[in-house]
C-alpha cells in the first residue's frame, strides 16, 4: 500500500473553533477521519501532522524522500510567507498537490499569492474539508499514472 503523508499548518488545530464561515465547522480531527476513509477507498495509507512550527514541517517534508510515496500539504499561513517550506518541497521528487480549505484568490490581498504552491504539482482550494478528499484524487492519480 503507498503511503501519503498530509502536512498541515499553523493553526489548523483550531479547526471547528475558529472563523467557520471561512474555514467550515470540522475539527482537524474529523477531516483527518475523512481521509484515512477516503485512503482506505484509494488503498493508500493515510499520515497525518499538523505543526504550528515552520521547521517542523520542513523536518517531516524531508522525511517524504525516503519514508512516503507522495505528499499533500495544507501550509494554512506559510502559504504567503515560508520560502524556507518552498524549497524543501522543491528538494522533495514526489508527488505533491497543496490545498486550502478556504479559495485564497477570494481573500485578503496579501493572502492571494501562494509562494509554496511553485513547488507542487497542483493546488486545490476553497472546496473545505473536501479540499483534502479533492488532494487525495489527485495524488493517487499521480501515483498510478
Amino acid at each position: 500500500m503507498k503511503k501519503i503523508l498530509i502536512i498541515n499548518g499553523p493553526n489548523l488545530n483550531l479547526l471547528g473553533n475558529r472563523e467557520d464561515d471561512i474555514y467550515g465547522k470540522d475539527s482537524l480531527d474529523k477531516i483527518k477521519s475523512n481521509c484515512e476513509k477516503k485512503g482506505i477507498e484509494k488503498k493508500l495509507e493515510i499520515i497525518f501532522f499538523q505543526s504550528n512550527n515552520e521547521g517542523e514541517i520542513i523536518d517531516k517534508i524531508h522525511e517524504v524522500k525516503d519514508k512516503f510515496d507522495g505528499l499533500i500539504i495544507n501550509p494554512a499561513a506559510f502559504t504567503h510567507s515560508s520560502i524556507a517550506i518552498l524549497d524543501s518541497l522543491r528538494a522533495i521528487n514526489k508527488p505533491k498537490i497543496e490545498i486550502h480549505l478556504s479559495n485564497i484568490y477570494s481573500r485578503e490581498e496579501y493572502r492571494k499569492k501562494s509562494i509554496t504552491s511553485e513547488g507542487v504539482h497542483g493546488l486545490i482550494c476553497g472546496f473545505g474539508g473536501n479540499s483534502y478528499l479533492l488532494g487525495i484524487e489527485a495524488i493517487h492519480k499521480l501515483i498510478y499514472k
